[in-house]
């Protein structure tokens, strides 16, 4: 894992500079300075410099780079583990950064960053016989993920807070379209790409990924609550950020009258003692107990959907996702 990111990171200094020099543009020292920051990661840029400064290395290189990761590992498993050639290797890491572009914040930023992914697919692609094919996935992924990240935001920030819009299928819409197209389906889409794969002949493998996606956010919105802070990094706040969870539909679900105005009354309020009654509230429905009931039977499904593939590399590939996420802790 080592070696691969080290490798990850060395392609992405080639991007960068292909893209601070592409010839369709005429860069002024101003202009490349605001995109560039040399040998900066973001997590060092969040706290050495204004938000304003150097986009490229503030928006693209930070975190944990999994879903660039899986595009190369999917593509490994593809090929049964055999050493990937130098030009497979930085392929593969290319199509894992255009996944990891994907993260736009400001809006020119995002414009910049996402036509960013059209100059990489161009330079390195272009030749290739899935170039379209790659370019409609990229589009349509691009398409569902900002689309779910609207319904999100209108379902969490626009009109007053109301708990009765919220249920289990809204969770799921929001969560399928904002999380597991783009971070699930997307690097294994590319690598059967790359793999010489039709992905009309995988809707199976979609269906599979987007279930996973789906356990994985549950996942998240539980470990917000019930998470140890200093595993997950950070100190939950679905609660007081009126989030359509998973946690509270299922309370919506399973609570009483009384119950529901405690939530009513609670839920989305920054005070500490509003999310203390909330957080009483999903113990005394045991939604500790829920999730693991659910979680036991996710589990059960995606393991049988993959086992019924008939593509034992497929099922590799699908496996080590599902490994990386089952009972994670952060």
């Amino acid at each position: 894992m080592a070696d691969l990111k080290s490798k990850f990171l060395q392609v992405y200094a080639v991007l960068k500079s292909e893209l601070l020099n592409d010839p369709c543009f005429e860069f002024t020292d101003d202009s490349r300075q605001w995109i560039e920051r040399c040998a900066m990661l973001k997590s060092e840029i969040n706290m050495l410099l204004p938000r304003s400064c150097h986009m490229l290395d503030y928006n693209v290189p930070g975190g944990k780079l999994n879903r660039g990761h899986s595009v190369v590992e999917s593509y490994k498993l593809l090929n049964q583990e055999k050493e990937l050639t130098d030009d497979e290797l930085f392929l593969a890491c290319s199509l894992g950064w255009c996944i990891e572009w994907v993260g736009m914040i400001a809006v020119n930023d995002g414009l910049i960053l996402r036509n960013h992914i059209s100059r990489i697919l161009k330079r390195h692609f272009k030749g290739k016989p899935y170039y379209v094919d790659l370019l409609d996935l990229f589009n349509e992924v691009e398409f569902q993920t900002t689309h779910g990240q609207m319904i999100d935001l209108i379902t969490t920030l626009v009109g007053e807070k109301d708990l009765s819009k919220y249920s289990l299928p809204l969770h799921r819409r929001i969560v399928q379209y904002k999380t597991a197209y783009y971070s699930f389906y997307l690097p294994v889409a590319c690598a059967l790409l790359m793999y010489g794969e039709n992905l009309e002949n995988h809707v199976n493998v979609k269906d599979i990924l987007i279930e996973m996606g789906t356990y994985f956010q549950v996942q998240d919105d539980y470990l917000d609550c019930f998470g140890n802070p200093e595993e997950i990094g950070k100190i939950g706040t679905d609660i007081e950020d009126f989030k359509c969870s998973w946690l509270v539909v299922k309370a919506l679900e399973l609570c009483n009258e009384d119950q529901k105005q405690t939530l009513y009354e609670n839920y989305g309020k920054q005070d500490p003692a509003c999310v203390a009654k909330v957080k009483e509230l999903y113990k005394s429905l045991k939604l500790q107990d829920v999730y693991l009931e659910y979680e036991s039977r996710s589990y059960e499904k995606i393991t049988n959907s993959i086992e019924a593939h008939p593509s034992k590399e497929v099922q590799a590939v699908l496996k080590s996702f599902l490994a990386k996420i089952y009972k994670r802790q952060k």
